[in-house]
């Protein structure tokens, strides 16, 4: 089965893993739809697929709609050949998916969602701020679900043949989607690894897990009625194992998980593995788990986080962006996630001044910008 934890772990795509405000990561913006280029390699393999596609149950007819206009999209290869492999600290990690920017246009979302949310929880048994947390991770409460033709996406991917057998059946699993009319070829959009929807779900997971909370007959995830999705996360949730009026997890003083050295400590549970079926990181698992705290109204985590490797704690890096920018070295704003952009900024700064280009922080680096 590939639901969305081999998805993750195969291509790192999450918006859990991209999204960031100033530290210069990408923010969780909708994609601009990508531009298709002429290809005849690319066209001589759809050729090909049509054929595998037909002995799978894709009718000749959703061949003809949901192939039509189908293209090759080279930023898409560009994209998953440059995804960079890091671990990211716990508390970058929640500077970035549960900032108190975040939290205060998530309390909104989340209590204007509230009654759709409740009436989920009560069928499903998840929670409706945990269903609201992860809605806000993935795709900032909807406001960020990507716009990329998930058809020309998972081709472009499933023709380049790194990853070639995991993407076809991607392929084939949305033109299931278009088959049974859940959605058209025009609306089928989503990042530009093909993940959809108000909480990303990417087509295999949708044919496993997505439902049709309004009664429609559509399981329409990409409605600006958030419905279906919302619905769709939870039943995820609830076959993954969640457990009803059981918390995720909560912080403890000592003991537990702890992600972060010196860091505050946690104790989680079954709910909490549950969560990690969703995207398999403790990161992740916490953040959504603390943003769902914070959407209830909870406050923020009792133990503070301790210096990073370079003697700096997050006020520090917001300061040090803060600075960067007055002086015309710009660092995307100051979240204090020190980004590749904010990285470049300190490297242009450090040149400016004679000193050497490491693109590094430091104490004296902060006390020489003043």
């Amino acid at each position: 089965m590939i639901n969305r934890r081999h998805f993750i772990a195969l291509t790192g795509a999450s918006a859990l893993q991209a999204c960031s405000t100033g530290g210069g990561v990408s923010a969780p913006t909708a994609t601009p739809t990508m531009r298709a280029l002429p290809n005849p390699a690319f066209d001589a393999w759809v050729a090909n697929f049509k054929t595998r596609a037909l002995s799978k149950g894709i009718t000749a007819s959703t061949l003809q709609t949901g192939m039509r206009g189908v293209g090759f999209l080279p930023e898409v290869i560009e994209r998953d050949r440059n995804q960079t492999e890091f671990k990211r600290s716990f508390e970058d990690y929640l500077a970035i998916v549960a900032s108190e920017e975040k939290i205060r246009a998530g309390r909104v979302a989340f209590a204007r969602e509230r009654s759709r949310l409740n009436a989920i929880e009560a069928k499903y048994g998840v929670p409706a701020n945990v269903v609201a947390a992860i809605w806000g991770v993935e795709s900032n409460f909807g406001t960020r679900r990507g716009n990329v033709p998930v058809v020309s996406a998972t081709a472009t991917l499933a023709f380049e043949g790194r990853r070639g057998a995991f993407f076809e059946k991607q392929l084939i699993a949305a033109l299931k989607i278009l088959q049974t009319g859940d959605t058209t070829p025009s609306r089928l959009v989503g990042s530009w690894a093909g993940a959809m929807g108000h909480t990303q779900f990417i087509p295999t997971s949708y044919q496993l897990f997505a439902v049709d909370f309004t009664g429609d007959g559509r399981r329409d995830i990409w409605s600006e009625d958030p419905s279906d999705a919302l619905a769709s996360t939870a039943a995820y949730l609830a076959r993954s194992g969640w457990q009803r009026a059981q918390p995720w997890g909560r912080e403890v003083a000592s003991g537990g998980l702890q992600p972060d050295p010196g860091g505050p400590r946690f104790e989680v549970g079954q709910n909490f593995r549950a969560i990690k079926r969703y995207n398999n990181s403790d990161n992740y698992a916490l953040g959504v788990g603390h943003l769902a705290d914070r959407l209830a109204g909870g406050g923020p985590l009792k133990t503070p986080f301790g210096p990073d490797k370079y003697g700096l704690r997050i006020d520090d890096r917001k300061r040090l962006q803060t600075r960067l920018t007055a002086k015309g070295f710009d660092t995307g704003g100051a979240d204090g996630v020190l980004g590749p952009k904010s990285k470049a900024a300190i490297a242009a700064y450090q040149r400016s001044v004679g000193l050497e280009a490491t693109g590094n922080p430091s104490p004296a680096l902060l006390q020489r910008l003043g």
